[in-house]
């Protein structure tokens, strides 16, 4: 083998070695993206999922000493929509699942697309109330006239404050960007 020939292949093996360092840094940061986010959600109360297997552990530990009532609200920030939910409140055991609907109707005559932003009070309850499933995960695209019944299954934690009798849980829907890229 030449010198310049050996040389190149040196090189090259060099630059393998660096290409797998760096591809081995991205794989390991994207695994760390992923506890990272979880922290955030659960510190901002954002997005508050449970995997199956805590749905049921949960659910085994209800609280039938205690109600908490939970109050429902619904408003849109210039959207053209109704929005309400179905019932105004609810008593609920800590632990228990919960299922609840909202009702939303475009009064448009054009598709219109919205995203649902949580809000909680008091805000600190935020972190106790785990959403299993809510309309407020992904946007939400409703045709001219279109009605339609959102659900919402969350467990309120048996660790929230005894001195916490009532969570307001609310939505208010924004108007988003379509799939082509234009309002509504």
């Amino acid at each position: 083998m030449s010198a310049p020939a050996h040389a190149v292949a040196r090189a090259n093996r060099i630059l393998l070695r660096k290409l797998a360092l760096v591809a081995a840094l991205m794989f390991g940061f994207g695994f760390a993206l992923v506890p990272f986010y979880e922290k955030i959600c659960q510190v901002t109360g954002i997005r508050n999922l449970l995997q199956p297997d805590q749905v049921a552990a949960a659910n085994t530990q209800v609280d039938r000493s205690r109600v908490v009532t939970i109050e429902f609200d619904a408003n849109t920030q210039r959207l053209p929509w109704t929005f309400k939910a179905l019932e105004s409140h609810r008593p609920v055991h800590p632990g228990e699942i919960t299922h609840v609907q909202y009702e939303i109707r475009n009064t448009l005559d054009r598709p219109v697309t919205g995203q649902a932003i949580p809000s909680y009070g008091p805000q600190r309850a935020a972190q106790y109330l785990k959403k299993i499933e809510c309309f407020c995960f992904q946007s939400q695209t409703l045709a001219p006239g279109e009605v339609r019944r959102l659900p919402v299954v969350f467990v309120l934690d048996p660790a929230l404050p005894a001195d916490i009798g009532t969570v307001t849980l609310s939505y208010t829907f924004f108007e988003v960007a379509g799939r082509d890229g234009k309002p509504g």
